[in-house]
């Protein structure tokens, strides 16, 4: 059974189709039957497990497990420390309180570029966040609700696993040692 790491670029789909022509994980996946175990949203990059393993699809998906994944994000604004542990504190956020959560201010990292560039209007600065939970686009609302948009965000670890050598749309298979820490979480 195959199992992925895939460091998906910006503006593609994590589904096999799209009815509207747009690329998919079947433009960088060459295999079938296998699915994304969790969601990046199409502007958003970084970390995907692909498998066709239903139990570790649920077991990273599930939030019961809270299983920690690591973001970037480049916000912007003025850097503020008050703002950041309103974030690590959890917030009111569309009817719930955000689960408390890791934040701190990172220096500019070495990613690749974006195919859809940015265009900031302000001032702008670097976050690292670990959420242990993952409703839908969450990481941009709790940063906008403390007056941070986000322009980019960079999914960087989901558990212990990281990006390690991959660049934007390459993939590797997980050894089954990877596999097991991701289940044992």
């Amino acid at each position: 059974m195959k199992t992925i790491l895939f460091y998906k670029p910006d503006l593609v789909l994590c589904t096999f189709t799209d009815s509207q022509g747009r690329e998919t994980l079947k433009d960088y996946i060459p295999f079938e039957g296998i699915y994304s175990a969790g969601r990046l949203d199409y502007d958003s990059e970084g970390l995907l497990v692909v498998t066709a393993d239903g139990s570790l699809i649920n077991r990273l998906t599930d939030p019961e497990h809270h299983l920690p994944k690591t973001y970037l994000a480049l916000l912007e604004g003025v850097f503020d420390d008050f703002r950041l542990k309103q974030l690590e504190n959890g917030i009111a956020l569309n009817g719930y309180r955000t689960l408390p959560c890791k934040v701190m201010q990172v220096m500019t990292p070495e990613l690749p570029p974006r195919r859809k560039p940015l265009t900031p209007h302000g001032p702008t600065f670097w976050a690292r966040l670990q959420i242990s939970e993952g409703k839908k686009h969450q990481i941009r609302h709790m940063t906008a609700a403390v007056g941070y948009p986000c322009l980019r965000l960079v999914r960087v670890a989901i558990g212990s696993l990281g990006l390690g050598e991959l660049t934007a749309g390459q993939w590797r298979e997980l050894t089954p040692a990877e596999i097991v820490l991701l289940k044992e979480r």
